[in-house]
């Protein structure tokens, strides 16, 4: 008890997750975690450019734990990419409790790894975990995502119990997208995050049949 109380009341982490071949020096994760004054850090998974689906997800189970038990803080996952499956599979294997130890995600730009991928790197990241993730969350896509279907991407927020956000037409939401630090995305983490630590310190009497949705 007296664990949970100190990682109650200490300020987020925020673990950013990249995607295939990690996230540059211009990619907005890049630039959130030199402009986040060592609250924003990244997660190293190992191998950007050829991703292992456990290598990946037991790579993040470890800095999820670092920053709890070592750190005593409780997380927020922002991903991009491939890192929204990594957070899928990672919630499938581990079965975390509600919002304990990561109290929310922020979703970018998840790729398709069903059916034909448009690269093939992405195929051990298959099949898409369907299950509701065990924590609020949100989901952002772009209409002309090359990696994934706008409809498609839409109905995996649904099966994950994610609030849904329209970015228009950005692309990838990545480097190529021309987003620079991303503003939008800074606000709605901001916002996000001040909901979801509202919503741990006065958690819901049930979660839904697809979790928890919540505005931002």
């Amino acid at each position: 008890m007296a664990l949970a109380s100190s990682i109650h009341a200490q300020s987020p982490l925020v673990l950013t997750v990249p995607g295939l071949d990690g996230s540059g020096p211009a990619h907005w994760q890049s630039l959130w975690e030199e402009h986040g004054n060592g609250d924003v850090r990244r997660v190293e998974m190992g191998e950007w450019d050829k991703p292992n689906r456990n290598l990946w997800v037991n790579r993040l189970n470890l800095a999820i734990h670092r920053a709890t038990e070592m750190e005593r803080r409780p997380v927020i996952l922002v991903a991009h990419s491939l890192g929204c499956l990594t957070v899928a599979w990672w919630a499938h294997y581990e079965q975390p409790a509600w919002a304990d130890p990561v109290i929310g995600a922020l979703l970018v730009a998840p790729p398709e790894v069903d059916g034909v991928a448009r690269d093939s790197r992405l195929y051990p990241f298959a099949p898409t975990p369907l299950g509701p993730l065990p924590f609020p969350s949100i989901v952002v896509a772009s209409r002309d995502d090359p990696y994934a279907a706008f409809e498609r991407t839409e109905r995996l927020a649904h099966f994950w119990g994610s609030r849904f956000v329209d970015a228009g037409e950005a692309g990838h939401i990545n480097t190529e997208a021309g987003l620079g630090e991303w503003r939008d995305g800074q606000l709605l983490l901001s916002s996000f995050s001040r909901r979801v630590q509202a919503l741990r310190a006065n958690p819901p009497p049930a979660i839904a049949p697809h979790g928890l949705s919540i505005e931002a």
